[in-house]
């Protein structure tokens, strides 16, 4: 980030993102209307080179710095898991450059730098919002299809209209101003993503459609769901059947939105070493993992937004006392049968049964 924003005219290519259309062969151009709003939230005095040869010298030092990093950083090409490894991969080249000289200049990139950017005008205070905003509903399997890409959303919310906010490398899904859902960008046409968390409710109803899910095949490649809950849902599906072992593993699965996704790993490993087949065993056994954890957790009071993981009391080990954590405090007084005596007759004394006429004579 550079901090400001530049003064004076800033040269551009005719990138496709901000020019719409080269008009004859002059600097008239058709500029797309994001990228008007954008450079004018910010001031800009967009300066756009001539296309071709005829142009080539106008922006001579900036071509020859991006083939200079490109040789240098991107050859051969790197080897990265996702867009945000990427990005910060080539952060820290950024600031590795800070340390060198161009040419013969006595100052390094770093230095000129800090000579410049006092010279720079002071940033908006508003945020500008660059991605695109679509307004979608949920389809009938939990998802919403943004650029020919389906992603998907939690099943509480199947019909139910959402807004999508999609930017250069992620997608986030808002309903009623809080965020439900957040993506990966997937530039690939007709694909999809999908979160596994975000059908856990269906699948504990429908045990059966687990093995066979494109979510849980994702989750796998995504490293969330990991060769240790593999094995504990081999080992608990052999103790307790196929059907009530799946529905062990989801349950499992939604600790996950409680707890930290290395605890939940730890106490599954724990489980399975000593071949306890319940959730509550696994449950136990992260939340002594938690207890273990030198990073301490605090306790966020207040209202929490949808989809946000609920903090816990470290002293809770079982679930059933964590269910019971989340219920107001009983401020009611301790019941008492007093109010029944009022129902019993009074006492009194019973005379003596009279005899019959028959037992008289």
């Amino acid at each position: 980030m550079l901090g400001g924003v530049p003064s004076g005219k800033v040269r551009y290519d005719n990138l496709k993102a901000a020019v719409a259309q080269v008009v004859g062969f002059a600097r008239a151009r058709v500029e797309n209307q994001r990228w008007v709003a954008f450079r004018s939230h910010y001031g800009l005095d967009a300066f756009h080179c001539r296309p071709g040869k005829d142009g080539a010298h106008e922006k001579g030092g900036v071509e020859g710095e991006v083939g200079r990093f490109h040789h240098n950083r991107l050859v051969p090409v790197p080897r990265v898991d996702s867009l945000a490894e990427l990005n910060a991969t080539i952060e820290q080249w950024d600031r590795e450059d800070d340390q060198r000289r161009i040419g013969s200049r006595i100052r390094t990139v770093g230095e000129d730098f800090a000579t410049e950017q006092p010279l720079l005008q002071p940033l908006p205070e508003e945020h500008f919002e660059t991605g695109r905003v679509f307004h979608l509903r949920v389809d009938g399997r939990s998802q919403i299809t943004v650029r020919s890409v389906r992603y998907s959303v939690p099943v509480r919310l199947i019909g139910h209209p959402v807004r999508a906010l999609l930017h250069a490398s992620h997608l986030v899904i808002y309903h009623k101003a809080v965020e439900v859902a957040r993506h990966e960008r997937l530039i690939a046409k007709t694909g999809s993503r999908l979160e596994l968390d975000h059908f856990l409710e269906v699948l504990l109803r429908k045990p059966g459609a687990l093995p066979g899910a494109t979510a849980l095949d994702q989750a796998r490649q995504g490293g969330n769901f990991t060769p240790v809950h593999d094995a504990w849902w081999a080992a608990v599906r052999e103790a307790h059947g196929d059907t009530s072992g799946t529905r062990a593993l989801i349950e499992v699965l939604l600790l996950h939105r409680s707890m930290a996704h290395e605890h939940v790993v730890a106490g599954i490993a724990t489980a399975l070493k000593v071949v306890a087949m319940t959730a509550d065993a696994v449950a136990v056994e992260a939340r002594k993992a938690a207890h273990s954890d030198p990073q301490p957790t605090t306790a966020d009071p207040g209202p929490r937004p949808i989809g946000t993981p609920v903090q816990l009391p470290e002293d809770i080990a079982s679930l059933t006392q964590r269910r019971l954590a989340t219920l107001p405090v009983d401020t009611r007084p301790l019941p008492s049968v007093a109010a029944y005596d009022g129902l019993l007759p009074s006492r009194r004394a019973l005379a003596p049964p009279a005899t019959s006429q028959g037992d008289a004579s």
